[in-house]
């Protein structure tokens, strides 16, 4: 597959395109392949996640997986506070004792808050403690407008987060844990002996649009209607001829009712695909910039980032497309690799500034012997 997650963030200038208007408190549509955002309302708004809050409770259980503290096999109890949970269930209680791969499914699924209370305290071993953990690895991640106050999302004061908080977390969830990320795209699943009409995915992208595999639907009266929604769609693979994957990222909260929320999302989607086209500018492992070294023991420095680098352009401009390498003169070695030096500003055919992505050194490039850097300094000095 061709899309990937670029590391770095990239600043967005003024698009041309405009997006449609769409009936929500606050969006955020984001293009995964080149790390850019496409469009955005209200972007930074304080808003309750609902449960959109179990993207983040997923998240510390799949690092949990990863790290082997638990299985998916392992079974957990289901505690008197589980089966107590309002709101949407898994319909499980104390006489059970659950997989963590069906408790999984429960919380992404049905959006299971009793599922979640348990995977919580599986996890964590007190709901209060993996709140804890909860608000550590949102700092980690950077989403530093989010505050949680429980697992499931349910309305308590504190309990807040913004869109772009919200695409943080789902766009690190599905590049840390690749292999859980198919447990969104699931349509229908209960657990044996539960309520056969409780096996639908709240999620009705994934009905609608076989492009949508993810992620998360979210509803509480003071949130209103929500959804994090991910696509990935076949295209010219960004200017090779290939054909590749190009995944996008809807944010979407506060919409007025179900099918709303996943009417407007389709909306967003449709139109950061036809809106945009992504462009391939280096293929992974290849240099945008090749400069001169002065004093290493390599003349030049490759300049570029590991996984190559896309960037989104308005439908058309591709092959119009104007780029520039800003960056320090001289270099001298020692140069580390995954140092930044340097950015490449992207530009349209109107001159207008659409992109700018910070460019690295590929491989280190060491200092010369004493006799290369003292013939270099003396060149230097003359020019």
């Amino acid at each position: 597959m061709l899309w990937l997650f670029v590391g770095w963030p990239m600043t967005v200038f003024a698009a041309l395109p405009q997006p449609p208007e769409i009936a929500a408190r606050a969006y955020l549509l984001m293009d995964l392949t080149s790390g850019q955002v496409l469009a955005a309302k209200d972007p930074d708004q304080r808003v309750e996640p609902a449960s959109l809050t179990k993207l983040m409770t997923a998240y510390l259980v799949f690092d949990a997986l990863k790290s082997g503290q638990i299985s998916l096999s392992q079974t957990l109890p289901v505690s008197e506070r589980a089966w107590r949970m309002p709101g949407s269930r898994m319909f499980i209680d104390p006489k059970m004792k659950v997989p963590v791969e069906d408790l999984v499914k429960g919380m992404i699924v049905q959006s299971g808050n009793d599922a979640t209370v348990a995977l919580a305290e599986g996890v964590g071993g007190s709901v209060d403690r993996f709140v804890e953990m909860m608000n550590r690895q949102a700092k980690a991640l950077g989403m530093n407008a989010s505050g949680f106050m429980n697992p499931e999302g349910l309305t308590a004061p504190g309990h807040i987060t913004t869109a772009r908080d919200l695409a943080t977390l789902s766009t690190r969830l599905m590049r840390d844990f690749p292999e859980y990320v198919p447990y969104y795209a699931i349509q229908r699943y209960r657990y044996p002996g539960t309520p056969a009409a409780n096996d639908h995915n709240r999620n009705l992208l994934l009905f609608r649009d076989p492009t949508v595999d993810g992620l998360k639907t979210g509803h509480t009266n003071a949130a209103g209607y929500c959804l994090v929604a991910t696509a990935q769609r076949p295209v010219p693979a960004l200017g090779s001829g290939a054909q590749g994957q190009r995944r996008l990222l809807s944010v979407l909260v506060g919409a007025a009712n179900e099918n709303a929320r996943a009417a407007e999302s389709q909306r967003l989607l449709n139109w950061g695909y036809t809106a945009y086209e992504a462009v391939r500018l280096s293929a992974p492992g290849e240099p945008l910039a090749s400069p001169k070294v002065w004093k290493g023991k390599s003349p030049v420095v490759k300049l570029g980032l590991t996984d190559g680098v896309v960037v989104s352009v308005p439908t058309g401009e591709g092959r119009r497309l104007k780029t520039e390498v800003a960056r320090p003169e001289p270099l001298v070695a020692p140069l580390q690799r995954g140092q930044q030096l340097g950015t490449l500003r992207v530009r349209l055919s109107n001159g207008e500034t659409v992109s700018e992505v910070p460019l690295t050194v590929m491989e280190t490039v060491e200092e010369s012997g004493v006799l290369g850097r003292a013939w270099d300094a003396l060149r230097l000095w003359i020019q």
